[in-house]
């Protein structure tokens, strides 16, 4: 039966004029303006399930046209692949490299076949360009074809597969920057209330004396370190399949190609890709995108407890801690006058929130693997690239429009801590704890502060008490 794809044009809009393709299942008609073809326009039929396309995944896409690069070069001469097919086909793939054929990756995030859809896509975008570029006509494969040229000696399980270690490898550079910066902002911070004293907590209970320079500085250092790991697990994903084709035995490529392909990946890119010691192993195991998925959540969990940490310290400002004061950013209620909401802080919450949402749909997608195959991979890395998306853009958000205009209200602090039980703590060394406890209850019974209490009982608790800056 004829396939018919009339709902994919640039904006939407019916194309007036069709060419029909044939592929093993019989003909489609794909939009004459196109340059995917008859697979790409069953799978757009087929997996009309997020609005979303793959298109939304560029570093996928490049990472993919890298792939396609360093397969032809593979391929060239001896192997098969004439130069001049080759050379077309480098010319298409940098174009999609540069981002000019963006419009044409259409098929859902979402798809059946192990991301087969996606690798057609790729293999008819760049059959037809390299086509055009040759002097031939879109959809007439005589010249390059998507298969036979473009796909040479790859599998969607290798090619696609490496594609996609390289995307989560460069998505991961994008949010190591923004943590960066993150962690330079609050280090800026901690230097500029290195010297504002202010009340520990523990437990939401007056705790012991610290600085607010030392809490960003806290901050700073638990950000630096996700950094560190990051930059460590980032190695995991240089390990490729590349050469195994269907299940990492080879099959179909020869000993040429499979000796050479990473090589050219590896000049092409700039990366120091590696081939996996065990190709069948590589093929089906997920291991490192499950790890990498815990490691974006551990990233989230801290950045959440930071944002409830702001979202704290500046509550009131009047009936609550008010030693914090953040950005007003925007008008906080369409009822109470004057009320002004922590949204940025909120909005990374949110976002945490969904980043450990996506690292549950990994774990389970990668548990579901079978055999020599694990089929559930476009959800991972879809959930990968959309955590990793998503803290990047927030954590950018959140400098800009909280972490760098963050003010310390400093009568607000002194004023907590004198009034707190916390100098107590400072007062062991001089008068023991059963005393220190003793003056604690005293200045919570009479409404004093614990300073005036102390220096009731002995004048020199209170010069004591300066000495340590409290």
């Amino acid at each position: 039966m004829d396939l018919l794809v009339s709902n994919i044009n640039d904006r939407g809009h019916q194309s007036a004029a069709y060419r029909i393709e044939r592929d093993s299942l019989g003909d489609v008609f794909v939009p004459v303006e196109r340059y995917f073809g008859a697979q790409t326009a069953r799978a757009v039929s087929n997996f009309t399930i997020s609005g979303r396309s793959i298109s939304e995944l560029p570093h996928l896409i490049r990472a993919l046209a890298y792939v396609k690069i360093a397969a032809a070069l593979a391929n060239t001469g001896a192997e098969g692949l004439s130069q001049k097919k080759r050379d077309a086909i480098i010319a298409a793939c940098q174009q999609v490299i540069e981002g000019r054929l963006d419009n044409e990756f259409v098929v859902d995030v979402l798809q059946g076949g192990a991301g087969t859809s996606t690798n057609m896509n790729m293999n008819e975008v760049v059959a037809n360009r390299a086509n055009e570029l040759l002097g031939g006509a879109k959809g007439e494969y005589t010249l390059v074809h998507p298969i036979d040229d473009v796909n040479r000696c790859q599998s969607t399980n290798d090619a696609y597969a490496t594609a996609v270690r390289l995307s989560i490898y460069a998505m991961n550079q994008e949010l190591m920057a923004a943590l960066e910066t993150l962690a330079d902002a609050f280090g800026s911070k901690a230097s500029q209330f290195s010297d504002i004293a202010k009340l520990g907590r523990t437990q939401l209970q007056d705790a012991v004396p610290m600085t607010l320079g030392q809490e960003f500085s806290a901050y700073a250092t638990t950000t630096r370190e996700d950094v560190a790991r990051l930059k460590e697990i980032q190695r995991f994903f240089l390990e490729i399949n590349l050469g195994g084709t269907a299940i990492g035995t080879g099959i179909a490529a020869s000993d040429v190609y499979r000796r050479s392909v990473v090589q050219h990946l590896r000049e092409v890119t700039g990366l120091n890709v590696l081939s996996a010691e065990n190709l069948i192993e590589a093929t089906w195991d997920m291991g490192a995108f499950v790890l990498y998925s815990g490691m974006l959540k551990r990233v989230a969990s801290k950045l959440s407890k930071i944002a409830n940490d702001l979202r704290l310290l500046s509550s009131g400002p009047r009936g609550g801690l008010g030693e914090l004061i953040l950005p007003q950013r925007q008008p906080g209620s369409s009822l109470m006058p004057g009320k002004v909401n922590p949204v940025a802080a909120e909005a990374l919450n949110q976002v945490c929130f969904m980043v450990y949402g996506l690292d549950l749909t990994v774990g389970m997608a990668a548990e579901a693997g079978q055999l020599q195959l694990n089929a559930m991979e476009p959800v991972i890395v879809f959930s990968l690239h959309q955590a990793g998306k998503l803290l990047t853009q927030c954590i950018s958000n959140f400098v800009e429009t909280c972490v760098v205009g963050i003010e310390a209200n400093i009568d607000r602090c002194r004023e907590n801590l004198e009034t707190s039980m916390a100098l107590a703590t400072a007062l062991v060394p001089y008068v023991g704890y059963d005393k220190a406890t003793e003056l604690a209850k005293e200045a919570l019974r009479s409404g004093r502060a614990l300073r005036q209490v102390a220096t009731d009982f002995d004048p020199i608790l209170g010069s004591c008490l300066d000495r340590h800056r409290l």
